[in-house]
């Protein structure tokens, strides 16, 4: 899925504008023992209580692909015979009203998912959208099919706190405890996949709020398709190849230009306004190595290790490799903070037989928030006011 798709299905998300029938779900506590199910119609409630059903559902949605928001990719052997895509089918088929279904489905979770003493809400929702054809001049046309699909939000319960509170009968103020209230959605998942506006059985949508935090026992349970990698074990996956496998070529020019060329293909990405997720192969990765001096051997090396940490055929987002909002130098002396788009003016020299990294003080410098005057080789000496693109601390 791409940003687009999962923004049109986003907007749906209103009480005027989905098919969505009945809330159904239950409470596990922190022992994991059902308190009570859900199973309500959205046309009996408040249409404040169901706004927040719905705003519920619809943060399963929410975040950046590769990091919140994580395809799960089912085999052909698990979508013609295993139990837990039969189990998501049954569910979906039967736009959840197959009691039995959602009981196994509840089991299946709960036997694995422990989300603290407070325990969490399970919230399940089927719609059905006529999605409508986008004609030659961008404008919505008669529907070509229907989008069946169930959305599961797996929601923290947590304490409400103690406050003073207003009693009406004796017309005072006392400190109570506000109960328990249903936290924002943490976990969930869309099933199936909404690919080219048309359902895809052999993948999911998952959501976790914390992109660190995927939670693969959930994975495991529900999907049985493997470990996935958050965003920061990419991240340092990434770094441990590129440190293992170029070795002693690991070095700053080259890293500096690795970091260069990713944040460049991903602002042209951006500036394209293209829905589709950036993704690169390790292949083209070697490019960008070669590039910046990396010899054929340290290349092969780093293709072999992206195969073993990755997998075959991995495809890589830029966005989980690097960090694309910090450009930071740490040695035991300093730390060098760099707008990463202006990563160019830190250089590497060699002075007098020392090493050196070194960064341009021809106009702004502050020491503490206060403007310094450098002296030139002549001294001479120029007023300056705060830098906008580094910053050094020791």
């Amino acid at each position: 899925m791409n940003q687009k798709e999962i923004g049109e299905l986003r907007r749906r998300f209103r009480p005027e504008r989905n098919a969505i029938s009945r809330i159904y779900g239950c409470y596990v506590n922190g022992n994991r023992e059902i308190v009570s199910y859900l199973d309500t119609s959205l046309g009996l409630m408040p249409e404040e209580e169901v706004e927040l059903y719905l705003a519920r559902l619809k943060k399963t949605l929410t975040g950046s692909l590769g990091k919140n928001l994580l395809d799960i990719v089912f085999s052909t052997k698990q979508v013609m015979d295993s139990d837990e895509h039969k189990l998501l089918s049954d569910l979906r088929n039967s736009q959840l009203q197959n009691a039995d279904a959602r009981e196994a489905f509840y089991n299946v979770v709960i036997e694995q998912l422990d989300l603290g003493e407070n325990g969490y809400l399970i919230l399940l929702a089927s719609d059905a959208y006529d999605v409508p054809r986008r004609g030659r001049d961008g404008a919505d046309d008669e529907s070509e099919n229907m989008f069946t699909y169930m959305i599961c939000a797996i929601c923290p319960v947590k304490d409400a706190g103690y406050a003073l509170r207003y009693f009406h009968d004796d017309n005072e103020f006392h400190g109570g405890a506000l109960g328990r209230m249903v936290d924002n959605t943490y976990l969930g998942f869309l099933f199936p996949a909404f690919d080219d506006r048309a359902a895809n059985i052999y993948n999911a949508l998952y959501y976790a709020r914390k992109p660190g935090d995927l939670h693969q026992e959930f994975i495991d349970a529900v999907f049985h398709t493997g470990p996935l990698m958050s965003a920061d074990e990419q991240r340092e996956a990434f770094h441990d190849v590129l440190s293992e496998s170029l070795a002693d070529e690991c070095g700053y020019d080259l890293i500096q230009t690795v970091h260069e060329q990713l944040l460049e293909r991903m602002e042209e990405r951006k500036d394209e306004q293209n829905p589709e997720p950036l993704t690169m192969s390790p292949r083209e990765l070697c490019d960008i190595l070669e590039n910046g001096g990396a010899s054929a051997e340290r290349l092969e090396a780093f293709e072999r290790s992206c195969g073993e940490r990755f997998g075959e055929n991995a495809v890589l987002n830029p966005a989980n490799l690097i960090d694309g909002k910090r450009f930071e130098i740490i040695t035991p002396e300093a730390r060098i903070s760099v707008n990463p788009s202006c990563s160019y003016v830190v250089e590497y020299r060699i002075i007098d037989g020392r090493k050196y990294l070194l960064i341009p003080a021809e106009h702004d410098v502050t020491v503490n928030g206060m403007p310094v005057r450098v002296a030139n080789p002549a001294g001479q000496t120029e007023t300056a006011s705060p830098m906008e693109n580094a910053e050094v601390s020791e």
